[in-house]
């Protein structure tokens, strides 16, 4: 299946048959994906009485209860009210879930032993096209970030003048690989969170940051159609399922 669209003044197509799913897997157990001392993803039946929710251990089908920390256990879309007093819900501030998007691929920069995203090492790739979102995929790539805990590792972020950059290239939702935009230990500064949503100022609802995706290395740089998809939580957060498609030109 294909649609069609319009982008900056140019009939463009993607084939929805070709989806590019940049999502972590959830997980049960250890060897997955995780953060910020978050307990792991886990999932047990429901009990009532003779009725067993498994069928591994001799019920008539699978009733689960799931339980996870969506911030820390994979893949995830946060609003503004990750940061925010006042309530926010991921559910009620992402109306949209179709949007261009560019991938870029950044080597962060070293600075007083932390690994930083820094305002050149984006402008050296990444000038503007028009794109709503942007995918940052920070280098070297490998698939280890489908499995690596982060927790206490000071793993790399993004500085908030970056950030404000973005946003002046009209950056909606942000996408990327890493556990937070923001220093692992800052001391509650939450520099970047704060920087992208104009919070506590003037608060921009509409925005959303997506964290722990992982691009495949064979994922060309470049602007593609991303649909964010996530369940209807009216909570800071879901977890989230974010696929690229190729755009070509009609």
């Amino acid at each position: 299946m294909k649609i069609f669209f319009e982008h900056q003044g140019k009939n463009k197509s993607a084939d929805l048959s070709r989806p590019i799913d940049i999502s972590i897997p959830l997980e049960e157990g250890e060897g997955t994906v995780n953060c910020f001392y978050a307990p792991l993803m886990e999932t047990f039946p429901v009990v009532a009485g003779d009725f067993v929710g498994s069928t591994a251990q001799g019920g008539p089908l699978n009733f689960l209860n799931v339980r996870l920390n969506p911030h820390g256990n994979g893949t995830h879309t946060e609003c503004v009210g990750h940061i925010a007093k006042e309530k926010y819900t991921i559910n009620k501030c992402l109306t949209k879930f179709w949007f261009t998007a560019e991938v870029i691929s950044v080597f962060p920069e070293r600075m007083e032993g932390d690994k930083v995203i820094t305002l050149d090492r984006i402008k050296d790739v990444f000038e503007g096209n028009g794109a709503e979102a942007i995918i940052i995929r920070t280098l070297p790539n490998d698939d280890l970030k489908l499995k690596t805990d982060y927790s206490g590792s000071n793993p790399t972020y993004v500085s908030p003048d970056a950030i404000q950059y973005l946003l002046n290239q009209g950056i909606e939702h942000l996408l990327i690989d890493l556990p937070s935009v923001d220093r692992e230990e800052d001391g509650g500064a939450l520099a970047s969170h704060k920087a992208f949503w104009n919070y506590p100022e003037k608060p921009q609802s509409h925005r959303t940051i997506t964290e722990l995706v992982y691009v495949p290395t064979a994922i060309k740089d470049g602007t593609y159609l991303l649909n964010i998809q996530i369940a209807s939580f009216e909570i800071d957060v879901s977890p989230s399922k974010p696929v690229l498609y190729r755009i070509h030109e009609d």
